[in-house]
């Protein structure tokens, strides 16, 4: 796994990672966001990264991603990029198809940050919020059936785009109360080790692109 730019191949991997609470690690320390420990996972892998770009604020819809990254000092170019966006999105029951134009600009946009390859894209799936405390006395079978939904859009457009898909939600699912080790303090977002579980799927993928 090299620099994009071949003429500039000792310099460190670049990451840009996009997204919302998931993303910035509501919860836990900065070390423990999901991004952070797969820079450290693939560091140990021999790998030169940079600490990663985030680009993420708890509460964020699609659209209000697509705000912030106009108004963030951001590099015209990254090795790799990754997007976890949505949940916001079902959680104000916002319109899919809305979401399906916004994923797709967001797509589009991280396509130029990596000068077109998209293999160098990693897009994860929306976590079930539902299965947690913090749900108790709402309608989770109904959460589950719209999560499936918003994924089934990420996932349609992000193989139309030709980036890697990484299913996360089956993992989230096991957190249904604090006893699982998967939850943070305020049973909603994702521990450290939940964050872990979903570098391992991640760094299976970086390691195995050129």
């Amino acid at each position: 796994m090299v620099p994009n730019d071949v003429t500039d191949q000792n310099r460190s991997i670049a990451w840009l990672a996009l997204g919302d609470s998931y993303t910035i690690g509501e919860g836990v320390t900065a070390e423990k966001r999901w991004p952070m420990q797969l820079a450290a996972a693939l560091r140990e892998s021999g790998i030169d990264i940079s600490d990663p770009k985030i680009v993420a604020t708890t509460g964020w819809t699609t659209d209000e991603l697509i705000q912030g990254i106009a108004v963030s000092n951001l590099e015209s170019r990254y090795d790799w990029v990754s997007l976890l966006i949505g949940v916001n999105n079902q959680y104000r029951n916002r319109d899919v198809e809305s979401f399906r134009l916004d994923f797709r600009n967001l797509l589009n946009d991280a396509k130029h940050r990596v000068g077109g390859n998209t293999r160098r894209i990693v897009v994860l799936s929306i976590p079930d919020w539902g299965v947690t405390p913090f749900a108790v006395g709402r309608d989770r079978p109904v959460i589950a059936a719209q999560i499936d939904t918003f994924n089934r859009v990420k996932e349609e457009e992000t193989h139309l785009c030709g980036a890697h898909y990484i299913d996360i939600t089956d993992i989230s699912r096991k957190a249904t109360d604090s006893a699982t080790g998967l939850l943070a303090e305020d049973g909603l977002h994702p521990s450290a080790m939940m964050y872990g579980a979903w570098v391992e799927r991640v760094i299976n993928i970086v390691l195995r692109e050129p």
